[in-house]
């Protein structure tokens, strides 16, 4: 199951990207996740489906000092989308 989504909130400066990393590693999941310019997070995960929907509450939760304002499904992206490496999940540049 792929997601491709925005996490809006304070989810910058607060360690986002290393947790979703982190649990990402931990479910088994590829992809990666990398900060935007207008203070969102933005994430590309594949995976098994259960390991999805774990993921997406682990998410929603965030790392201590974060806040989850929403987690915003990307339709269209407005950037190049960087392709997904089998097993890897990747901290990328802000865009």
């Amino acid at each position: 199951m792929l997601i491709h989504l925005f996490v809006k909130g304070r989810v910058q400066g607060v360690g986002f990207r290393a947790f979703v990393q982190k649990k990402a590693i931990q479910l088994g999941l590829s992809g990666w996740v990398r900060n935007r310019i207008n203070g969102a997070v933005e994430l590309m995960l594949d995976g098994a489906p259960e390991k999805v929907e774990i993921f997406l509450k682990e998410c929603r939760r965030g790392p201590y000092f974060a806040r989850v304002d929403a987690l915003q499904p990307v339709s269209i992206p407005d950037a190049p989308i960087p392709p997904i490496e089998q097993g890897i999940c990747h901290i990328l540049a802000t865009v």
